[in-house]
């Protein structure tokens, strides 16, 4: 392979031996393409997805490169579904040394999930935040966890009284929200963490912009058949520049001890007022464990500055 993912990120040197991965949406995409990485840097790779036979096909892989490889499936909209995902983490480890919170989509139907919450803000924001949740208390010291955000999260706000709204809960502004939100809840996860003394890290990445990717597989058809044009166009991210992105956050020593930043691809970079606006990351931390009837991670560990 030419200039394989962990090559592009400069972490080809770091023995990962010993330690394991979860990374969510892992069958195909930039997502597949890190673990894959981490597994050739030595890394047990716990596989999600929903999608059997391209789980069952990854965990062959890493395999073939000598780490220990499994295939969980859970489907982000079901609650009960993420909480297993979680539990099956914890019964088959002693802790959990890298959390890759990469799974999303952009999604067209306007549906509220049987929580009562817009789909793409559920799958996209809710379902990472409990993922994070339930695994806590079973990481590392030093483990890190990296959430895969958007430049998209620009130009836009969060009303967190409309997430349970039908109305503006798919298309183009809902991934915006939701994306914002995933800045927001990496920057006081981070926060959160670094009041209790934790050494576990928590930063967030825009991978870029990747046609191949299989986001566009969402997109209205005419979109969709010009965002696969722009595969051949110099400049754009491809999956394996977007899956670097993910595994220079996980992997590389430059990011030791780094918490609470935003990268876009591999450069740290300033997100939107909004996204930095703390109280606004405070109230989201509050509204989705309400949204979930589940007790507030790591309370009362921070308030705004």
């Amino acid at each position: 392979m030419k200039h394989p993912p962990e090559s592009r990120a400069g972490v080809t040197d770091r023995d990962l031996t010993g330690t394991t991965a979860l990374v969510t949406g892992s069958t195909s995409g930039i997502g597949r393409e890190a673990a894959l990485a981490l597994g050739r840097l030595g890394a047990d790779v716990f596989v999600h997805g929903r999608d059997q036979r391209a789980g069952a096909g990854l965990v062959d892989e890493l395999t073939a490169v000598g780490v220990v490889g499994q295939f969980v499936p859970a489907d982000f909209a079901d609650v009960d579904d993420v909480r297993a995902l979680a539990e099956t983490v914890r019964a088959e480890t002693d802790d959990l040394d890298l959390l890759v919170n990469n799974a999303g989509g952009f999604f067209r139907e306007a549906r509220l999930t049987d929580r009562g919450v817009g789909y793409t803000f559920h799958v996209n924001h809710l379902a990472p935040y409990l993922l994070t949740a339930e695994l806590l208390d079973h990481l590392a010291p030093d483990a890190r966890i990296v959430t895969t955000a958007s430049e998209a999260h620009r130009g836009v706000t969060l009303d967190l009284d409309a997430v349970t709204a039908r109305e503006g809960a798919a298309g183009w502004a809902a991934y915006q929200r939701s994306k914002l939100a995933n800045v927001q809840f990496s920057a006081e996860l981070a926060r959160r963490l670094s009041a209790r003394e934790s050494t576990v890290t928590a930063n967030a990445l825009h991978p870029g912009a990747i046609p191949g990717s299989g986001f566009t597989r969402f997109l209205p058809t005419p979109l969709s058949q010009g965002a696969k044009l722009l595969n051949a166009v110099p400049g754009v991210t491809s999956v394996r520049d977007g899956a670097a992105a993910l595994v220079f956050l996980a992997a590389s020593d430059r990011l030791d001890g780094v918490s609470g930043r935003y990268f876009s691809k591999q450069r740290q970079a300033e997100p939107s007022d909004a996204a930095r606006d703390r109280t606004a990351q405070q109230r989201l931390w509050e509204r989705s464990a309400e949204l979930l009837e589940m007790q507030e991670p790591l309370a009362s560990d921070a308030s705004p500055d």
